[in-house]
């Protein structure tokens, strides 16, 4: 099943809208590039950790 993440779930100071979905490897490596390019993170298996803790089922869209 894929996954998604979405930034807005996240309180930030910026108000960051994106919405990442795909496979659970692809969503936790870009999320992850996107949280240290964006929010400043630093890279770690714990933050690679709470990304993958954070993912949720993407529904299927209606044919």
């Amino acid at each position: 099943m894929r996954k998604k993440i979405d930034c807005r779930d996240y309180p930030s100071e910026m108000n960051c809208s994106l919405v990442i979905s795909g496979e659970e490897e692809e969503v936790v490596r870009a999320a992850t590039e996107h949280a240290m390019s964006v929010h400043g993170h630093t890279d770690s298996p714990e933050l690679r950790e709470q990304i993958r803790a954070s993912l949720k089922n993407e529904m299927p869209q209606p044919a």
